[in-house]
């Protein structure tokens, strides 16, 4: 029996019925290429035309028409509380890290590093296990990574190489905005640990996104 394919999928709301469920972290949703299974057993591969950063809510669609749905799933977090959250929100976005904003909490992925910072500066934190729903880019659909204390960093890419349509983990810092549908353009916008952003201005755009290798690679 073929396994499955799904070449597209569908933004939450945009459609009314799912055949399955498929569980995924915060690192799984950012995905290309990958083989995964459903909840309910479903075995299918996932083979989209570029990195698409996934919300939960969203839908895989299926060359037979069935729609897989996008559960976040549950991951360990760091929940931040106290006073002053504003101020602890910028420091966190000053380190270009995911942070799922909340009216009275914070919550990050586990960094030992951040949460020293943290709590010298008067936070209280708890260790807590929920899905990951950080803000998203500009769109809604765009990733803020940086560079990661911890050994669960993210591991995002197909093992081919970074595209620039991919979020980077690096010792200096990249915001990255959502990846659009004709590629690559000059359109992102890379923070630097130096503080200079450079915003693209241009107008012109590659319909392939080029490929750089680093020494090091990701896996989805």
């Amino acid at each position: 029996m073929t396994t499955p394919r799904s070449h597209g999928l569908l933004r939450a709301g945009n459609y009314t019925e799912a055949a399955d469920t498929v569980c995924l972290t915060y690192d799984a949703r950012f995905i290309r290429r990958k083989k995964l299974v459903s909840d309910g057993g479903t075995t299918f591969h996932v083979d989209l035309g570029e990195t698409v950063s996934l919300n939960d809510g969203d839908g895989f669609t299926l060359q037979d028409g069935r729609v897989i749905r996008v559960v976040a799933a549950e991951e360990p977090l760091l929940e931040i509380t106290g006073p002053g959250l504003p101020r602890l929100a910028w420091h966190i976005g000053n380190r270009h890290t995911p942070c799922q904003i909340g009216p009275d909490r914070l919550l990050i992925r586990v960094d030992h590093v951040l949460e020293h910072m943290l709590r010298g500066l008067g936070a209280d934190i708890c260790p807590v296990s929920e899905p990951f729903l950080p803000e998203g880019g500009a769109y809604g659909h765009g990733r803020t990574m940086g560079h990661s204390h911890d050994a669960e960093a993210h591991a995002a890419s197909e093992g081919h190489g970074h595209s620039h349509a991919e979020a980077h983990s690096h010792s200096h810092n990249h915001t990255h905005g959502e990846a659009h549908e004709h590629g690559h353009s000059h359109a992102e916008a890379h923070s630097h640990a130096d503080g200079h952003a450079q915003n693209d201005a241009h107008d012109h755009s590659q319909v392939d996104a080029p490929v750089h290798s680093h020494p090091h690679r990701h896996t989805s």
